[in-house]
């Protein structure tokens, strides 16, 4: 049993978020969410009658908040960040503020038993060589504004150690705080809705990996981290290193009439491109459960009554 252990997760409302309290509940552990809900996001109603749950309206880059709630927390997960190239890109002093500067300030409070569990991004790897798999030892390169303050954190959480990092792949699948900017989400919805897809850079390869399989990674890395601690790992599926043309293929076998073509004349902003070996977690005994074709299947379900845009966030 596990009511002892308190675990604080900034952002908890969120993607992930939405998923993961839920699941660290389930497990007995006392949870503290802090979330500015900025994207009026009502995901956590079902759980709050769970009296190991508190939620706080705030935000993550409140110190004097936080110095309030960490004194018995065991495990932080630092979820709350502004997610994806283009949000970033769009607004760079709170990419900066939220994702770099408040993990700074966090790691500042903390003292050094108390444990992190960091959820980053494996888009620093930037622009990988051509048929050269991404392991952790691989130079980071980031190529956005979202990429640098992510890999800047994560350089300040393994710094100061006690912690986990996680590379997560781009993440697809259903959400109680759904979102539809990402990609496999977005291309499924423009299949399901629109019945085309238009791509620039269709060779671009990325890796991938079910919002559910990065939940239970961080509930891996809860029970094993003391033989994981202070390392880097990417959590993404083996089989799915895809370029956007491979990806749209896939689609086209689970959405009648989808069509795709692709257009040299246009660019992506989000110029990464690379593949990615997830084989230093899975060594561990981790590995995911959902494939991309059953992501692509339950968000074709969850299409037959989500058509909204409040579940973008661009």
């Amino acid at each position: 049993m596990n009511e002892r252990q308190h675990i604080l997760v900034t952002g908890g409302a969120g993607y992930i978020g939405s998923i993961l309290v839920p699941a660290l509940l389930h497990l007995n552990y006392r949870v503290t969410v802090v979330d500015n809900f900025m994207f009026k996001q009502t995901s956590l109603l079902g759980i709050c009658y769970n009296k190991n749950l508190t939620i706080i309206n705030g935000d993550c880059r409140d110190m004097e908040l936080l110095d309030k709630l960490v004194h018995d927390v065991s495990i932080v997960i630092p979820l709350a960040a502004l997610v994806g190239a283009p949000l970033c890109s769009k607004d760079k002093f709170n990419a900066k503020s939220i994702n770099e500067d408040s993990i700074k300030n966090l790691c500042g409070i903390l003292n050094l038993d108390q444990k992190i569990i960091y959820p980053t991004t494996n888009s620093g790897y930037g622009i990988g060589q051509k048929g050269k798999f991404c392991d952790e030892n691989t130079p980071l390169n980031p190529i956005s504004m979202y990429g640098r303050t992510k890999v800047n954190a994560e350089n300040i959480v393994l710094n100061r150690g006690n912690c986990i990092s996680y590379r997560l792949a781009t993440v697809f699948g259903t959400s109680p705080r759904m979102r539809l900017d990402l990609l496999v989400n977005d291309f499924t919805y423009r299949a399901v809705y629109d019945k085309c897809v238009t791509v620039f850079e269709g060779n671009f390869k990325r890796n991938y990996i079910h919002v559910r399989d990065v939940v239970k990674a961080i509930l891996f890395g809860i029970k094993n981290f003391n033989f994981m601690k202070d390392n880097a790992f990417n959590v993404g599926l083996e089989e799915a290193n895809l370029s956007k043309l491979e990806l749209c293929s896939i689609i086209q076998k689970h959405v009648n009439g989808f069509v795709y073509r692709e257009d040299s004349t246009g660019f992506d902003p989000d110029k990464r491109d690379y593949i990615v070996s997830n084989k230093k977690i899975m060594s561990l005994g981790y590995c995911p459960s959902f494939t991309l074709e059953d992501g692509i299947n339950e968000l074709i379900k969850s299409f037959t009554f989500i058509k909204n845009s409040q579940y973008s966030n661009v």
